[in-house]
């Protein structure tokens, strides 16, 4: 079996934590691991890791592979060059493996997460079964807690066991239309992830949505996989729920008897993290008086609520949130506003992270910025240059280890070094401990996109 991982989100459901470069699939809510991560464990229990092909946008694309060469060395990523939603991301990874169209394929989301981990493969291993009969399986399970932006499966006859027919499949229903205290609710929350025959998935483009996979072949991709824009240009941005699932007339349904958790909206990382007292999650640098069923997070500065109740409150370096709880769906009609107004909040946060380590912008003017590098012990940044800017360093805390043109130099802490425009040049951390550095860009042009990199250890050279 295959497996296809989604993970080209634009990082506006979970904003300000999550950014259109730093989206939520590589965001860290499980302690050690990041949403793309813990979907590839999960999919490992049921695909070998070399059969699961994960789709990103082209900007995740490093960071993507970074974090899966934990589990693999060699990753198999798809780039899209835009997001379109999940119907054309499915659509070329189907055309990707379309030379196996006799192999089943698990198709999975990237925001969620499971109670039991024994139980979900299992689930698994019947919904492969079901689909051998020519069936579109999902998975599916009894909601817990009322959330119409979630996508909802009405269950029909029994084909075996814990499978039934889909009677009626509905992607985030009106108010009012699901009653979710009738204990005899047929209705299921859709996970998102579904398991078929790659033709028979094939066979359900060419019915429903032509238009996705027409002009779609193996020539659509690079050397790396990576997916040339023209393909993506022109074909039309919708959702598989939508255009597929909703239709299809050979859909069946596992019930998934575990808890499923969605982390796909702060409304629903709060239904499904641990309350405290009155029913609040207060994480971080927070005080509060009467605030009751409320979810308030501090990145790092004080954030002081009182009497408000059913309120997301999210606090970053660089934006602040507020909103009705039961509204947080309605988040990505302010990062469509921040675009319109060219906002920078939308695209990235101060603090941006890298394979070997991150910085924190501080300050920014007309021709300068400044910002905190900090490098991870034994990482080092690229051998590159700059055409527009020249660079100031001043060593905070540990050693670095300066390469600039055809010399090195190892500078102690208070100690310093100027890089004129367009001279080579590398910051390494030999050390065991994290060094940090005050650097200071100056020219005519301030940009991230300023950099010609020639030597590089995570693989980032175009």
């Amino acid at each position: 079996m295959k497996c296809i991982i989604l993970a080209g989100g634009l990082g506006e459901r979970l904003w300000p934590i999550s950014r259109e470069l730093y989206p939520k699939s590589l965001l860290n809510f499980f302690g050690n691991k990041t949403l793309i991560q813990n979907t590839f464990e999960l999919a490992s229990l049921s695909v070998s890791p070399k059969n699961i092909i994960t789709i990103t946008n082209i900007r995740q694309y490093n960071d993507t592979k970074l974090q899966l060469q934990k589990y693999t060395k060699n990753p198999v990523i798809l780039a899209e060059p835009m997001s379109k939603n999940t119907a054309p991301a499915i659509a070329s990874a189907l055309t990707f493996l379309q030379s196996n169209k006799d192999e089943y394929v698990l198709i999975m989301p990237v925001d969620f997460n499971i109670d039991d981990k024994d139980i979900f493969k299992q689930a698994i291993l019947e919904a492969k079964n079901t689909a051998k009969q020519g069936y579109i399986v999902t998975l599916g399970c009894k909601p817990r807690y009322k959330d119409y932006a979630l996508g909802f499966i009405k269950a029909g006859d029994v084909i075996k066991n814990n499978v039934k027919k889909v009677e009626k499949f509905i992607e985030k229903p009106l108010s009012g239309e699901i009653e979710f205290s009738d204990k005899k609710n047929p209705y299921l929350w859709n996970c998102g992830i579904y398991i078929s025959k790659i033709s028979v998935l094939l066979e359900a483009y060419e019915k429903y949505a032509p238009e996705e996979i027409k002009n779609f072949s193996k020539n659509m991709f690079d050397e790396n996989n990576k997916i040339f824009y023209e393909y993506y240009e022109n074909i039309p941005e919708r959702s598989i729920d939508y255009v597929i699932m909703e239709k299809a007339e050979n859909m069946a349904v596992v019930e998934l008897k575990t808890k499923w958790m969605d982390y796909g909206s702060w409304s629903a990382i709060y239904s499904n993290e641990k309350k405290g007292s009155k029913k609040n999650i207060l994480k971080g640098n927070i005080i509060e008086n009467n605030v009751e069923n409320s979810f308030v997070y501090s990145s790092k500065e004080l954030v002081a609520v009182s009497d408000i109740k059913d309120t997301i409150v999210i606090e970053t370096e660089d934006a602040v949130l507020v909103c009705d709880k039961s509204r947080a769906s309605d988040i990505g009609k302010i990062v469509q506003k921040l675009k319109k107004q060219k906002n920078g909040s939308v695209y990235s946060r101060k603090t941006v992270f890298r394979p070997w380590g991150y910085y924190t912008c501080l300050n920014q003017g007309l021709g300068w910025l400044s910002k905190i590098i900090t490098v991870l012990p034994g990482h080092k940044l690229s051998l590159q240059s700059h055409n527009y800017r020249s660079e100031h360093w001043v060593v905070l805390e540990g050693v670095a280890t300066v390469v600039l043109e055809d010399k090195t130099y190892n500078l102690q802490k208070q100690k310093s070094i100027d890089i004129p425009i367009k001279a080579k040049h590398s910051l390494q951390n030999h050390t065991k401990e994290t060094l940090k550095i005050l650097e200071v860009q100056k020219g005519t042009i301030i940009s991230e996109d300023d950099i010609i990199r020639y030597e590089d250890m995570y693989g980032r050279i175009k």
